[in-house]
């Protein structure tokens, strides 16, 4: 009777351990938004409370443009997911020497790495070829993943950059049709062999806004509400009902052409602003619509890669009034200044 007992103890304990390890594996999968918190305004929250307000909406990642101090001072203890950025302005000097990328590893990531989850370093954001500093990004790239790889930390803490959708020939239409711009190529080709060295994604920054707004694109398309497909795409019999999914899969079809086929593609912002142009286009309700959407449909993945959950990254937590560009960068936050929410969204 002891041995019987002991016997199904020892099975239910199994299945407890089974059921919690699906469980977690589940949530895992499922929690796949975060948010960017940039910090360009002169009336933005403590970042002790803009922690808070992460944690209180059930926000589980986090981007930053830069390694802000106190920042990541407030970021301990808080199980929040982290890409941190390597600015721009910093890619020469890191380029140049070992012992300065050493230093911003050791300042940056080691310092905070015990109670710190930083999953990226997002090595530059946006570089194009005409940057006076594009010739330094691989460079720094591979001294931030020495320094990473000296610490034992190349398994946890992956080296990227950040790009965006002008890498793409104009005549990336439909999405089978993807391919690098030819000027692009001098920077990704060894970008894309870093990444693929390194096991590392490729962080997209991906806007079906900025899209929409410069072509003669549907908005039910761009905003995830389109009723069916709306590009059947003949070269690969994909059909697509968004634009969003549309612009990720011509990346990965361009990345395929350029020795890039098991890259995986982090969306490292995207969002929709809520003001400061055409008010039947950037309004409230359109980013509300835009940002629930979102949220629901990275859980399924893109007609390319069904299935499989895409990591992606809002664009912003605030309004930032300090930001340069047209009137609608400075409206893009999910919050006010005053941490009040623009519209009701469900991160769980």
């Amino acid at each position: 009777m002891a041995k019987s007992l002991a016997s199904s103890l020892s099975m239910f304990s199994s299945f407890l351990l089974l059921g919690l390890f699906i469980v977690t594996n589940i949530e895992k999968t499922e929690a796949q938004i975060g948010v960017c918190y940039g910090m360009l305004g002169n009336n933005l929250p403590s970042k002790q409370e803009v922690i808070a307000l992460f944690k209180q909406n059930n926000i589980q990642r986090m981007r930053i443009y830069g390694p802000d101090q106190q920042a990541l001072q407030a970021l301990r203890g808080s199980n929040i997911e982290l890409i941190l950025d390597v600015p721009n302005s910093d890619l020469q000097r890191l380029a140049s020497n070992q012992g300065e990328a050493n230093t911003w590893v050791q300042n940056n990531v080691r310092t905070y790495i015990n109670n710190v989850k930083i999953k990226y370093i997002a090595v530059g954001n946006e570089v194009k070829p005409s940057d006076f500093f594009a010739q330094f990004l691989v460079p720094a790239m591979i001294k931030i993943q020495n320094a990473i790889n000296s610490l034992g930390l190349a398994s946890q803490v992956k080296v990227s950059t950040a790009t965006f959708s002008a890498l793409l020939n104009d005549d990336s239409f439909p999405p089978s049709k993807g391919s690098i711009r030819q000027d692009y190529k001098p920077i990704l080709d060894p970008v894309i062999n870093f990444l693929v060295s390194n096991r590392s994604p490729l962080l997209l920054n991906l806007y079906p806004y900025f899209a929409y707004i410069r072509g003669d694109i549907r908005l039910d398309y761009a905003l995830f509400k389109a009723p069916s497909v709306v590009v059947q795409d003949q070269g690969s019999g994909l059909g697509y009902r968004n634009l969003f999914d549309a612009m990720l899969d011509t990346v990965y079809f361009a990345l395929e052409k350029a020795n890039g086929r098991g890259l995986e593609i982090v969306v490292s912002e995207s969002g929709w602003p809520s003001a400061g142009g055409a008010g039947d286009v950037t309004n409230v309700n359109n980013a509300r619509t835009y940002i629930s959407n979102l949220i629901r449909h990275v859980k399924g993945g893109s007609p390319k890669r069904p299935g499989r959950p895409i990591e992606t990254y809002i664009f912003a937590m605030f309004d930032e009034n300090n930001k340069p560009g047209d009137e609608t960068e400075k409206h893009f936050g999910l919050f006010s200044p005053k941490k009040q929410s623009k519209y009701q969204i469900d991160f769980n």
